[in-house]
């Protein structure tokens, strides 16, 4: 069995930078606003193409930029410049949706990836598509039976993309779901006129709702206000099936979320697929790697629609159900290089020995660690309170630009 290709996403430099820390294989990213996260993550300019290159051909990992919004016609200028810019950056592929895209990037000579946008759920379609792309995203609402139908179809029809080598299947394998079709919403459109198909959506669905026949006025009776917004996906319970499907490209959704996220997530999804390879995966492995999952954000979990069964659970909550939050305490100041210290200066909340804190930065990444020692004011200390100046002794580089926060439990944590 191939092993599995472990896709991150990678909404800034922390983010990217956790996500190169955890094992990823390949990371997923927006540059400016053409793409389907414009609006929720900080995203990266033209001028970072480079810098992103560099960090991930150093780590071998492959770069997907994606471009996968719907393109209007004073679009195609920026599109051009973009791909023209990535691929002189080199930039591994660009995730495409529209045909314009697609068309351009095959001028470039660039690897084209086709976005669940497009909602293929046949072999006839990856068929088309294999004459534009080497990699084809599914639809989300397939089962792995059809799935591994079509994987099994490629394979004996020896389906190849434009390098030549067979097509590879790629699908979603944890992260927030929509209502809508492969993601495919105008619901936000519709009431605030910012469509969630430009990279701009809303979150209507995420909002409470009451059901009312309009002609009885009968208001209905519902076990759940949140009946539009689905729990989050996650296989790494039945990744062995996910594996079997041959599936080549796992991809992690999270693009709007925060690099602790990406950091988690992407160690989990990393131990569970080596550890697949390894002939080690098991029950006490996946329980412990759902309780891990479960630290960060997220709104409840379930497999989706990859198991053939019931139509979608929906979340709870309006917001997350992590069991841990992060609290901002403080911002780094300096490190001591030869001695491996690092130096913060407190600014909101205390921090105590035997908490967990955890340092992020753009090229810092995600750090979590459990503190052991420190000095305040360059004397040993039990406690750091707002003020402070405290030293740590870290097994990684803090800079300047890098913030500090502890770890706490949520309403949602076990006593």
């Amino acid at each position: 069995m191939q092993k599995i290709e472990l896709m991150a996403p990678a909404g800034n430099f922390e983010a990217m930078q956790a996500a190169l820390d955890n094992g990823c294989d390949s990371i997923y990213f927006g540059v400016e606003q053409l793409n389907m996260r414009a609006r929720a993550s900080i995203n990266f300019t033209l001028d970072d193409l480079e810098e992103i290159s560099k960090r991930c051909s150093a780590k071998n990992v492959r770069t997907y930029l994606t471009l996968n919004t719907i393109i209007y016609d004073h679009d195609l200028s920026i599109v051009k410049t973009l791909i023209k810019r990535a691929k002189e950056a080199n930039i591994t592929a660009v995730i495409a949706m529209d045909q314009a895209v697609i068309s351009i990037a095959r001028e470039q000579q660039m690897e084209v990836h086709i976005s669940t946008q497009i909602n293929i759920t046949n072999i006839e379609t990856v068929k088309f598509y294999s004459l534009f792309a080497d990699t084809i995203v599914l639809s989300r609402e397939l089962s792995l039976r059809q799935v591994k139908k079509i994987t099994e179809a490629i394979e004996k029809d020896q389906i190849k993309g434009p390098s030549g080598r067979l097509v590879e299947i790629e699908i979603f394998g944890h992260g927030a779901l929509c209502m809508a079709v492969s993601g495919k919403c105008y619901m936000s459109l519709n009431s605030y006129n910012s469509s969630a198909n430009r990279g701009a959506c809303k979150q209507n669905c995420r909002k409470k709702y009451t059901v009312i026949d309009q002609e009885t006025g009968f208001e209905m009776e519902l076990d759940n206000e949140y009946i539009m917004s689905p729990k989050d996906l996650c296989t790494i319970d039945f990744l062995d099936q996910v594996a079997d499907a041959g599936i080549k490209v796992l991809k992690i959704e999270g693009r709007g979320r925060a690099p602790e996220y990406v950091a988690k997530v992407i160690k989990c999804y990393r131990d569970a697929i080596d550890s697949l390879a390894a002939g080690t995966y098991d029950k006490e492995k996946v329980i412990s790697w759902m309780q891990e999952l479960e630290k960060v954000y997220n709104r409840g979990f379930w497999n989706g629609y990859y198991l053939g069964q019931k139509l979608g659970e929906w979340s709870k909550e309006s917001g997350s159900s992590a069991t841990q939050k992060k609290v901002y305490v403080g911002k780094g100041e300096h490190f001591f290089d030869k001695a491996k210290i690092g130096q913060f200066k407190i600014d909101a909340y205390d921090i105590h020995i035997g908490d967990t804190i955890l340092v992020t930065g753009p090229t810092t990444g995600a750090q979590e660690m459990e503190l052991k020692q420190m000095f305040v004011n360059d004397v040993p200390s039990e406690k750091a309170i707002k003020g402070d100046e405290v030293t740590i002794k870290l097994d990684f580089k803090i800079r300047r630009s890098d913030k500090l926060y502890k770890i706490v439990k949520t309403e949602f944590a076990e006593n």
